[in-house]
């Protein structure tokens, strides 16, 4: 087997169980799941009805690159979004997911004949970045994100003379789990890092589409629609070099089970990608294809995504606010909170028995960096189930809280 599989940790939902051994929930609650980052709401009927009309298509092998209807659909909602034009054939590649692919894109730009690889990551952080970095035989540096540089990756802090071993940066915009946005100035200071020492960047933007203000333009940042990177790099007059964006349709339509998403950017990297993709095996069904390229040219489905996310935030923050220390977030649809006593487990834990509600304590979703663990003491809720049912949790979460016994 190879090595490196043991250099990977248990996944937070792993451990979650793991914690959760034993332990017999309130059976006089009904469950309250909002510890995974499953959105719940409908599947739109359009998507399931594409889907379906185009089963025809399993009885052909698909095309690694994706139907040129897909990619043109993705190419024209690019442009709708970021304002920026780019080419079907050579700068969008269909993905199976934007997990599998923030993965795999790992396995192809890592240089193995280097000594030392680095990659970047912030932290708290997706663990998919980690494990890429070390099944690719690199080293993740992480950058912590604390409330006191406002959840920003502080590049500054990386030695001079690591530069030159950094390969790969991932960034997370809006970023999972304490949904900050990155500002303008925040990706300046990436491309320019990126353009003096050669590294290449992989924007996660997953979330892009769960944000809070409707009315606001889409070069608004943290008010409005999130700025990509796509469209940073355009309003910065630089090129997509050494510049790649994942997406995803999973919580901007509802459908985490389609597996579906896109790489967008630089052509040359893309077409290393697509090599990779081509012997790796990850060309994407026809028939999800066909409900791929449905969803990404309705907007009408999302309007009322966001609706539904703005109306549970709406509710569940006024509860919580007093009892849990939280900061409202720029987008997406965690809410990152700092909970009494400091001890994310056994709070964690405790709520799971006490008020059957599930919560990710924020240390498995981090490592200990320069001595910290920066999501020691947090909980990540992710507002996923109906209204009412996060309405439920955060009243459940506040009386836990309110009849604690004091320590």
């Amino acid at each position: 087997m190879n090595p490196r599989l043991n250099q990977l940790q248990p996944y937070p939902f792993q451990r979650l169980r793991e914690l959760f051994a034993g332990v017999t929930p309130n059976p006089a609650l009904k469950a309250v799941n909002l510890s995974i980052g499953e959105p719940k709401h409908a599947t739109p009927e359009f998507i399931k009805e594409a889907l379906t009309a185009n089963l025809h298509g399993l009885s052909s092998y698909p095309v690694t690159q994706g139907s040129e209807d897909l990619r043109e659909a993705i190419s024209i909602w690019c442009r709708m979004r970021y304002g920026v034009d780019l080419d079907p054939a050579t700068q969008i590649l269909p993905v199976n997911g934007s997990r599998e692919a923030l993965f795999a894109f790992a396995q192809a730009v890592i240089d193995p004949s280097k000594h030392v690889k680095r990659v970047l990551a912030p932290n708290p952080f997706y663990q998919i970045y980690e494990g890429a970095a070390l099944l690719a035989g690199a080293k993740p540096y992480f950058l912590n994100t604390l409330p006191e540089n406002g959840y920003r990756c502080d590049f500054s802090a990386i030695p001079e003379d690591m530069w030159e071993t950094v390969q790969l940066a991932y960034v997370c915009s809006p970023g999972n789990p304490t949904g900050k946005v990155m500002s303008l100035s925040d990706w300046r200071e990436v491309f320019e890092l990126s353009n003096r020492h050669g590294f290449v960047i992989a924007s996660d933007e997953c979330y892009s589409e769960i944000y809070f203000n409707e009315d606001a333009g889409k070069d608004a940042g943290a008010t409005g629609a999130p700025l990509g990177a796509l469209t940073a790099a355009k309003q910065l007059g630089r090129d997509f070099r050494n510049l790649v964006v994942f997406n995803s349709l999973s919580k901007r339509s509802n459908v985490p089970g389609l597996r579906s998403g896109f790489v967008a950017g630089d052509a040359e990297l893309i077409r290393q990608f697509l090599l990779y993709r081509t012997y790796h095996g990850s060309a994407m069904n026809p028939a999800i294809q066909a409900a791929s390229a449905a969803a990404w040219r309705d907007e009408g489905h999302v309007h009322e995504n966001r609706r539904q996310y703005r109306e549970k935030f709406a509710a569940v923050m006024p509860i919580l606010h007093g009892t849990l220390e939280f900061e409202a977030p720029n987008a997406a649809f965690y809410l990152w909170a700092k909970v009494p006593g400091g001890d994310d487990t056994a709070f964690a834990r405790d709520l799971y028995r006490e008020k059957h509600v599930t919560v990710l304590p924020g240390s498995y979703l981090a490592r200990e960096a320069k001595g910290v663990n920066p999501g020691r003491g947090y909980i990540r809720i992710a507002l996923v189930d109906g209204l009412e049912p996060c309405i439920e949790a955060a009243r459940r979460i506040v009386d836990f809280v309110n009849t604690a016994p004091a320590s």
